[in-house]
């Protein structure tokens, strides 16, 4: 067995990746490991080539018993692929798939398995590095070995590899994936963060990332397999890209220039065939074929060409904007007069449509992590169905993609939001993608935040998303803002940023070549800055601000406390008390463990009357208050009394009457309802009563 191990020093942790022990089988495998925290990442090539795309799948598997845990649920084995998994699957996947030649067909997979987890050492960036030094170990042809780390920042001060005390301090936290020379992957995002603080940060972590990926180049010196010859790329008939080239470009223009995009979609068909019908004019049955491939790749060609150059030498792009233009925006909000808040955004043809909803504490979403079972308070869903692009397909549950963009939504969103004690209510945005043409996520955003404060919720500021994009020819460049669907297949870079008027709120970035510049970097979050600006001020043209009420259609929380010791009564056993309260009165009622309670009801009727069940049933006695109880049950000496719901006291058969009392049912029946005043509580808590004193109080009615 010829085990090989490597260490590196990132941040104050250190991380050792560790190679010939585990997988032997794989392609490629490494057990990766920080602190008490172990991933196994295996890849593995398949065989001859079945696809006509590059068929690399990444999974990323959380395992309960790593964490000396139990799942969940009635079923005790790990199930589908959660959230959290999908997300590190995905920051896996993104940083790594540009490294391979595009005519790569031979399937390979890459899946990352947590053997230990500590919560201190997380395992998403140990899943990530392990994913590139598996690959460079196998004979997959990854052209080069990617780094990641994660970097937050708390007051003035970078930390490389925090810890989550450190993750939930922090201002910024950001997760940046590279090669040696370029950052080619950023996902993260920061509490109203300046963009000067994004470049910082993108600094100070290609430096480690750097330093990571020497580690894995000594490690796959010593133990990688030889890469896998790949064949150059089928060379297009020269003949055939000159005539697409001499008659395409015209009718290429003409097409371009319709402004719909299923029109231009069309219309750029109906070109594209005129030219091969041209081509394949008296041509041998035997050539079509081929002939016709090798069109269709011309014509892809000459359409990225031109309108990679169109951009790069006029700054005129297909739709016809300057770089930096943004597409018309109109705006509304309260259009479904059911939900809590609703709000549709659309930016020239993508439109989102959001809903929120207000709900309690029982509505929050229990999350089975491994670090542990935690409530998320704030829940953003993202629905990409199929008419958004008019297509017609079967609908599923959501794709990765879409798990992915609403939590960059849900980011985007989360700093700007009120606190608990602020507003005690949990909050849930549906968005539904009605139109899709490019930047479908940044449009979720700016809905979501427009349909909160439709609701009433009083967010910090609003936030607003816009998705940029990168042409580069050589040393030319341009930064294109607002991209199009077309845009984002046919450019270098696609990054996304939210924030308000003061700041940053969400970033995240894919490169589709080696990196990006810092100049490319800073110009690009500068317009980013203008272009969100721009859209806040749409935006604020319909809502300004959060409405000053509710909808009548929410629940109004109201909230008080009761003694820590009274949640018992309030509760009941099994849940009775509680449960008869709410369908008493219609309302839901929530307690926690510090005695708060919160009543919610959109009836204001409905909640004084659990509220005044709620003091009955936890109210204590006071010395010297008179109440009118009903008698429980008689002894020889005195009469138990409740005075209210649970509680109880004597009355000494000397504190029934003014006069000497012979026997106590001379006095009182059980049932009887009796007027009396309590004299003492001793420390045990029994009560003492007197029906002597409270007639005497009351005159001796």
């Amino acid at each position: 067995m010829n085990i090989v191990t490597k260490s590196v020093q990132v941040g104050d942790k250190t991380i050792t990746l560790e190679t010939g022990k585990l997988a032997k089988q794989a392609s490629g495998s490494v057990v990766v490991r920080s602190g008490d925290s172990a991933v196994l990442v295996t890849a593995v090539v398949g065989g001859p080539a079945r696809f006509d795309f590059l068929p690399l799948t990444v999974d990323y598997l959380d395992k309960t018993g790593a964490a000396g845990k139990i799942p969940g649920g009635f079923l005790k084995r790990e199930g589908r692929s959660g959230e959290r998994e999908i997300l590190i699957a995905r920051l896996i996947d993104r940083p790594i798939r540009p490294l391979f030649p595009k005519h790569f067909r031979r399937e390979m997979q890459v899946i990352a398995t947590v053997l230990s987890y500590d919560k201190d050492h997380e395992t998403d960036i140990l899943a990530q590095i392990g994913a590139s030094a598996a690959l460079s170990l196998s004979d997959a042809p990854m052209s080069e070995p990617i780094g990641g780390v994660r970097i937050v920042k708390i007051g003035d001060e970078w930390i490389l590899s925090p810890s989550k005390d450190q993750e939930h301090e922090s201002e910024v936290n950001l997760v940046v994936s590279g090669t040696a020379e370029a950052i080619t992957m950023v996902e993260g995002g920061g509490k109203e963060c300046a963009e000067a603080d994004i470049l910082d940060a993108l600094d100070i972590a290609h430096e480690a990332i750097r330093n990571i990926i020497a580690v894995i180049n000594e490690l796959q010196a010593e133990a990688g397999k030889a890469k896998i010859e790949v064949e150059p790329a089928h060379e297009l008939n020269a003949d055939v890209v000159a005539f697409v080239n001499e008659h395409g470009l015209e009718p290429l223009k003409t097409a371009l220039a319709t402004p719909e995009k299923h029109a231009r979609k069309a219309a750029m068909k109906a070109a594209r065939d005129a030219v091969i019908a041209q081509l394949l004019e008296g041509k041998a049955e035997d050539e079509i074929e081929t002939l016709t491939s090798d069109a269709k790749g011309a014509w892809d060609k000459l359409l990225r060409h031109h309108m990679r150059s169109t951009v790069i030498a006029t700054g005129t792009r297909l739709d016809g904007r300057a770089t930096d233009e943004i597409r018309h925006i109109w705006t509304e909000a309260g259009i479904a007069p059911r939900a809590h808040g609703s709000a549709v955004f659309t930016r020239g043809e993508t439109q989102g449509f959001v809903t929120a909803a207000l709900g309690t504490e029982m509505d929050a979403q229990i999350m089975d992590l491994p670090s542990g079972r935690t409530d998320r308070t704030f829940m953003l869903t993202y629905n990409f169905p199929p008419y958004c692009t008019g297509e017609a397909r079967m609908l599923r549950g959501p794709k990765r993609r879409e798990v992915g963009h609403g939590a960059l939504a849900r980011r985007g969103l989360l700093p700007v939001l009120p606190t608990k004690e602020e507003f005690p209510y949990v909050l849930r945005c549906t968005s539904e993608i009605m139109e899709s043409n490019g930047s479908s996520s940044m449009a979720t955003v700016c809905a979501s935040s427009m349909a909160l404060m439709d609701a009433g919720v009083p967010l910090k500021a609003a936030v607003a998303g816009i998705a940029m994009g990168l042409i580069k020819e050589g040393d030319d460049f341009a930064v294109i803002s607002d991209i199009l669907g077309d845009e984002d297949a046919l450019g270098d870079m696609d990054f996304k940023v939210t924030g308000t008027e003061n700041g940053i709120t969400a970033f995240q970035m894919d490169t589709k070549i080696s990196g990006v510049s810092r100049e490319i970097m800073s110009k690009a979050l500068e317009q980013a800055r203008q272009g969100r600006l721009h859209i806040l001020g749409e935006m604020g043209k319909t809502l300004a601000t959060h409405r000053d009420d509710l909808s009548p259609h929410a629940p109004r929380i109201t909230t008080l406390h009761i003694k820590t010791d009274k949640i018992r009564d309030l509760i009941g056993p099994g849940g009775k008390v509680i449960r008869g309260i709410q369908e008493n009165c219609g309302v839901r009622v929530t307690v926690d463990d510090s005695g708060k309670v919160d009543v919610a009801s959109s009836d204001s009727a409905a909640t004084e009357k659990a509220i005044a069940m709620i003091r009955e049933i936890t109210q204590e006695a006071e010395i010297g208050a008179l109440y009118l109880g009903v008698v429980k049950r008689i002894v020889d000496f005195g009469a138990f009394v409740e005075i209210f719901p649970g509680t109880d006291g004597l009355i000494h058969i000397s504190h029934l009457a003014q006069g000497r009392v012979d026997k106590v049912r001379d006095i009182l029946s059980e049932g009887d309802e009796v007027l009396v005043r309590v004299i003492d509580i001793d420390r045990s808590g029994k009560i003492r009563l007197s029906r002597k004193e409270a007639l005497e109080a009351a005159g001796g009615v």
